[in-house]
């Protein structure tokens, strides 16, 4: 496994995600929140399923304030019709339970009767249980007397014990009163509460609003008000799209239960839109009761397998097609940020904590978002990537993947050209790899694997096609002239990376059509190269240097245009103040990016006429010295 690269924070200018503090701190707050939810969830559960039922009744009520109702009247009137559909849902399903309930003897003697004729069938788990039967008699000593009970003796039976029995006193009213209710004030009482508190939280939505803006400080109203709309915009869209896409998606399953004549479709079908709720499992879990029903109702197995079927094939085509259709990412939480949390509210409040588990991080991850000493929670539960493009590349290529760059590079040349994915992603990564050698911190092990990486990628990406232009906006065509190779000549500076930079150069002027020649100026007279390329990443060499470079190529190719790409991350680096002033002595091309550098080759190859390469006058030889009469 490759070593993870080393991020000096310092040197490249990276901040790490906030934390509340020391580690010692972060434990402390965190165990003394667990417990207050874990104890004190009787009072949260009702107080956490009112807000949450409050984002889904708040469209309804504005949608009645719309029509001229009064505030409360509409309040009132969105809390009664929730209270209706869920009345008239539980007594549907209350009927179909039943229903399930009286056939149930029925339908488990028929599925007993099945797996009875499965088993003697095959024969293998009947010879299977049978030998590790003899196998736990053999252990035990096979049959054994039995010790003979006190006071009797060897053969004759002892007497026979007096049957006892203990009756209870028949209950009295109250207490069978007490009995029948208990099971039912508890759910009738968080009912109850949840919905008083939905009521006020309706009525009251600004006045709590504005609480918890003096809350979190009136000061930073903005940065609070930005927080509040976010969740409030997350929560009411995914329970929103959720709930219409369960419903529907718990019609389709009933109404496909009923045609494959499965008992109780419409139980089935509540509970599969429930199970929707609860991420990646409960789908499957709610496939289990109707699989069991197939057992029964057909004496073959086809109805079982239609089933699965059935529940496999639109669970797929919830979670990839409609869903991502409808929503997208609106929750903004990561696969496996679910995962974790379903299964830690579920430790934490049961079935509810379950239900809730998604709009409760939900929550989190808002408040990460806009927090900044909670920016943790955002990195370690939100679906945003960790890293940046760029700083993702450099990790890629320090690790030697160089399958993820391509990877990468074919996502992103989907949506740009290839020239604009170097200067937004690769560039900018090679100056962060030329930062950590400048410092020290890049040993030239992974300086060279990481050289390896980029250049195996450059390799791939010569087949890859840039994005096709709009209607209207083809690029010119490159005269024939500059299509013979080396009639561009990229030259690399002296920086950590200024090679790769002049190779991607090379690349991008060869996809547009140019002839390149990478490195060395061999360039005959017959042949001279038409344009002169410098590539410099600003930071790797020095001021003296490139200047140095850029004279010297001169001097070897007289009179051909000469252009420079200084990259840099601001809008002009160091190098390109300082080869800007050498343009005042002979006519310099500056360019600041790979996109300019292309925009000023084809400019210059429309407009420039042809080069004849000059020799420079040979210089005078010494005359030759008589060594007879040199002084001894």
């Amino acid at each position: 496994m490759p070593e993870q690269p080393q991020r000096p924070v310092q040197a490249r200018g990276i901040a790490a995600a906030g934390v509340p503090g020391s580690g010692l701190q972060m434990l402390q707050g965190g165990l003394l929140v667990v417990a207050v939810l874990y104890f004190a969830r009787e009072m949260l559960i009702p107080l956490v399923l009112a807000v949450l039922l409050s984002f889904v009744l708040a469209p309804v009520a504005r949608l009645l304030r719309k029509a001229y109702v009064p505030r409360a009247a509409s309040v009132l009137v969105a809390v009664a019709l929730a209270g209706a559909v869920i009345a008239g849902m539980g007594t549907l399903i209350g009927s179909q339970a039943s229903s399930l309930a009286e056939n149930l003897p029925s339908y488990q003697a028929a599925v007993s009767r099945k797996l009875s004729g499965l088993q003697s069938a095959g024969g293998l788990l009947d010879r299977i249980t049978g030998t590790l039967h003899e196998m736990a008699r053999g252990a035990s000593g096979g049959d054994q007397a039995a010790p003979s009970l006190p006071g009797t003796s060897r053969g004759r039976p002892a007497t026979e014990p007096v049957p006892v029995e203990i009756h209870t006193p028949d209950p009295t009213a109250l207490e069978v009163i007490q009995r029948v209710a208990e099971p039912l004030l508890a759910p009738l009482a968080t009912a109850g509460i949840v919905a008083i508190l939905v009521i006020f939280i309706l009525l009251y939505r600004e006045d709590l609003r504005d609480r918890l803006i003096r809350l979190a400080g009136a000061r930073d109203l903005h940065r609070t008000m930005a927080a509040m709309d976010d969740a409030a915009y997350r929560l009411s869209r995914y329970f929103l799209a959720q709930t219409g896409m369960n419903t529907v998606y718990g019609l389709f399953i009933a109404t496909a239960l009923w045609l494959l004549g499965i008992p109780n479709p419409l139980l089935w079908g509540f509970v599969a839109g429930i199970m929707r709720f609860v991420p990646f499992i409960g789908s499957f879990i709610a496939a289990g009761f109707p699989a069991l029903l197939a057992l029964a109702v057909e004496p073959g197995w086809s109805t079982l397998v239609w089933v699965l079927a059935l529940f496999a094939l639109s669970e797929a085509a919830m979670g990839q097609v409609f869903e991502p259709l409808v929503f997208g990412h609106s929750t903004g939480l990561s696969p496996i940020a679910i995962i974790a949390a379903a299964t830690f509210w579920t430790w934490l409040w049961g079935p509810v904590g379950l239900l809730l588990a998604v709009p409760l991080t939900v929550c989190l991850v808002v408040l990460g978002r806009h927090v900044d000493r909670l920016e943790f929670l955002e990195v370690m539960l939100g679906d945003s990537p960790p890293l940046d493009p760029e700083e993702t590349f450099y990790q890629r290529a320090l690790a030697g993947d160089a399958d993820a760059l391509a990877e990468q590079a074919e996502k992103a040349l989907k949506e740009q050209p290839l020239a604009e994915y170097f200067d937004a992603v690769a560039l900018p990564a090679l100056r962060l790899a030329q930062a950590d050698a400048v410092h020290g911190a890049l040993s030239p092990e992974r300086r060279d694997a990481l050289q390896r990486s980029v250049e195996t990628l450059i390799e791939d990406l010569e087949e890859a096609e840039d994005p096709a232009p709009a209607e209207g906006e083809a690029p010119a065509p490159v005269p024939a002239a500059w299509h013979v190779p080396g009639a561009v000549l990229c030259l690399p500076g002296r920086g950590p990376f200024d090679a790769v930079a002049a190779v991607m150069l090379g690349q991008v002027l060869q996809r547009r059509g140019f002839g390149v020649q990478i490195g060395g100026m061999a360039a005959g007279p017959a042949a001279p190269p038409r344009l002169l390329c410098l590539c410099l990443i600003d930071g790797g060499s020095s001021t003296a240097t490139a200047r140095y470079l850029l004279r010297r190529a001169r001097r070897r190719l007289p009179g051909v245009p000469a252009l420079a790409l200084a990259w840099a991350e601001e809008a002009e680096g160091t190098l390109a103040a300082a080869l800007r002033a050498e343009g005042q002595t002979a006519p310099l091309l500056l360019a600041g990016s790979l996109v300019e550098a292309l925009d000023l080759a084809v400019e210059q190859a429309g407009t420039a006429v042809p080069v004849v390469l000059t020799e420079p006058a040979p210089r005078p030889e010494p005359p030759a010295m008589d060594v007879a009469a040199a002084p001894a």
